[in-house]
């Protein structure tokens, strides 16, 4: 009875740790802390209403995943990428966005065929809007629902890792503050939807991995503070 009681105090224990890294790594995440600016753990601790042990453990697996900076008696910080890794970073989103766009263009036809109509659609009315925000949100639903259109788990797995370190969120907030980037994106969005739906797995990726690329010279303009003298693409 007593082994059982402390295994599920362990269980839940470990689920309540799982939710407060899940918690704490969407607040990285989001933007809502910019990269450097300090993570307190005391105030984490108060903020989510746990002690300050489950927020250290939880700190550092996300320092073991790139998104922040833990200081030995300075304190945690969102992590700033140098411009290097941000290149590397996008260099392996275009490899796998490439090949999921390629995967689904192999496919019959699926729900993720509408998805991507309507999110070009709707991306089109934030562009005209000049949603910033709005549209941020549909480029991530936009390159999600062709990694899970890919239907190959392995695939969706890396993505989700690559995206966590690469903060692609927060990029993406940055690059399309600028309206000529945000309407060449959508182009390029509905160029890759048009050689998936004419089934053409060479075209679509090939015009995923030029969109990616874009991508990844606009995010490369973007100052990487710590790392001023790094010239970018």
């Amino acid at each position: 009875m007593q082994e059982t009681l402390q295994a599920k105090t362990q269980e839940q224990a470990n689920g309540n740790q799982g939710s407060l890294l899940d918690k704490l790594r969407k607040l990285v995440l989001s933007g809502e802390y910019p990269p450097g600016a300090p993570l307190p753990e005391l105030f984490l601790a108060e903020e989510f209403d746990v002690s300050r042990t489950p927020v250290r453990e939880a700190l550092k697996q996300l320092e073991n995943e790139g998104l922040v900076e833990i200081r030995p008696k300075v304190g945690t910080f969102v992590r700033i990428p140098t411009r290097r890794e941000i290149v590397e970073l996008f260099q392996l989103k275009e490899s796998l966005e490439g090949l999921a766009a390629s995967l689904l263009a192999r496919r019959g036809p699926v729900p993720e065929l509408d998805r991507l109509r309507r999110n070009i659609e709707a991306s089109e009315g934030a562009e005209r809007r000049g949603d910033s925000a709005k549209y941020a949100e549909l480029v991530h639903e936009f390159h999600w629902t062709i990694v899970n259109g890919s239907d190959n788990s392995k695939l969706r797995e890396h993505y989700g890792r690559l995206m966590n370190q690469l903060a692609y969120h927060r990029i993406v907030l940055e690059t399309v503050e600028r309206p000529a980037r945000m309407r060449a994106s959508i182009r390029e969005h509905q160029s890759v939807l048009d050689a998936i739906l004419e089934k053409d797995p060479t075209g679509a990726e090939l015009a995923m991995r030029g969109h990616v690329n874009a991508s990844s010279l606009a995010a490369a303009r973007i100052e990487a503070p710590e790392a001023p003298d790094v010239t970018g693409n």
